[in-house]
């Protein structure tokens, strides 16, 4: 007489204990479901569960032998499918030539030139006889200690020689003008931005799927145009002033910018001040070599009657200036993703722009016309008060206001 078993019961225990049970697991619970049921169980089991003959007979040899397995592992040692690269001795060694041909001998690489991505490393290694799809290769890179990487700016290019010399020098300069009480600032452009609806770098939370429409192509507009953002950085107040010039960036340009900050921020925190010292990088509108820069520091000096101090951080050292990392980037962090639609829209951007450590910032926009192209004649230029330091003279120089001029 046949045994008749219900399967459904046993189906519904699998279907609760199945997501919990692991390849070991499964096996022993359905031996012992099968003992449990004795004839005609390991058919019932099969039945309700779907696992193979081998998987319950399996399970059954584990009880009789007191699962002499290690309970950290699901198999035994040596079991279950092998590696690609156990199987295929050379997959590792061509793989590597692809990613990295020069360095692993193999300058002819097919891909030494093109992007690697890992369908086109699959596609070249199934070209040379090996079996291997695409997500195996990113599983083999990462096991290999390959991850993707982006360029990193680390490399500065030739160090002129007195670059750490000139750091020293300025620093000193730095610390010297703040225990006087004397104000410090550090100058810069920050890079020029189109005005309009246009897209704007970084991302912020709006309501999923709806971005703000921007402009598909960035090509100025006689509407909008373009400004240039010149900031001062007070390094003793943490404070900052932005110009929005709307025509070029130039000497004239700088320098006026620098005049506003005095005119409205500057003399009312520093009224008994003598000198001014500017730190500024070695390009740009304020470069050292840029005569203009010097004639309206001596303008800047008739009118203000303080005594400017100018030190220049060493070629290739902009990202090192102060006004970098102090005020424009939080300027750019405050403004990421949003389109500058107008002149009032930047303004508001950039005054809004604080830190945990108190940053305030103030901006205008300066509507005069400066013109490129101003020759500096060697009248001009030898008419400013100008003293060179006995340490680069070129980098480090005072401009003093001439004699009878009053303020």
């Amino acid at each position: 007489m046949a045994v008749v078993v219900e399967v459904a019961p046993l189906r519904r225990k699998f279907e609760q204990l199945g997501p919990s049970l692991n390849e070991r697991t499964r096996r022993l619970w359905a031996a012992t479901e099968a003992q449990a049921i004795g004839r005609g169980g390991i058919a019932a089991v099969r039945q309700a569960t779907g696992l193979s003959y081998d998987a319950v007979a399996r399970g059954l040899a584990d009880l009789d032998a007191g699962n002499p397995l290690d309970p950290s592992r699901v198999r035994r040692p040596g079991a279950g499918r092998k590696s690609c690269t156990v199987l295929d001795a050379t997959l590792a060694r061509d793989l590597e030539a692809l990613v990295e041909p020069v360095s692993r001998g193999e300058p002819d690489s097919p891909l030494r030139w093109t992007c690697k991505s890992l369908r086109r490393l699959a596609t070249e290694l199934r070209a040379t006889g090996h079996v291997i799809s695409h997500t195996v290769i990113g599983e083999l890179l990462h096991e290999m200690g390959y991850s993707l990487q982006a360029n990193r700016k680390t490399t500065e290019g030739t160090q002129h020689p007195d670059r750490d010399a000139q750091f020293q020098h300025l620093n000193a300069q730095v610390q010297r003008h703040l225990a006087a009480g004397e104000p410090a600032i550090s100058v810069d452009t920050k890079k020029k931005e189109l005005i309009g609806n246009f897209k704007n770098g970084g991302r912020e939370w709006r309501p999923a799927g709806a971005p703000l429409p921007v402009r598909v192509h960035d090509f100025m507009t006689k509407a909008g145009g373009r400004v240039s953002p010149y900031g001062v950085y007070d390094l003793a107040r943490n404070a900052g002033w932005v110009s929005l010039g709307i025509t070029h960036d130039t000497a004239a340009f700088a320098v006026a910018t620098i005049g506003r900050w005095w005119r409205r921020m500057g003399r009312r925190v520093y009224p008994a001040a003598t000198r001014l010292l500017v730190t500024a990088d070695g390009g740009g509108s304020n470069g050292p070599r840029i005569r203009l820069w010097k004639v309206e520091l001596q303008k800047l000096a008739d009118q203000t009657g303080l005594t400017v101090a100018v030190c220049h951080l060493p070629p290739g050292t902009s990202k090192w200036n102060k006004i970098e990392h102090r005020l424009f980037s939080f300027i750019t962090q405050n403004w990421r993703g949003q389109p500058l639609l107008t002149h009032a829209t930047m303004v508001s951007l950039i005054s809004a722009t604080t830190t945990a450590t108190g940053l305030k910032v103030r901006c205008e926009v300066d509507r005069r016309r400066y013109r490129r192209g101003i020759k500096v004649s060697d009248a001009q230029l030898a008419a400013v008060q100008l003293e060179r330091e006995a340490f680069h003279g070129d980098w480090n120089y005072t401009i003093r206001p001439a004699a009878g001029r009053t303020p």
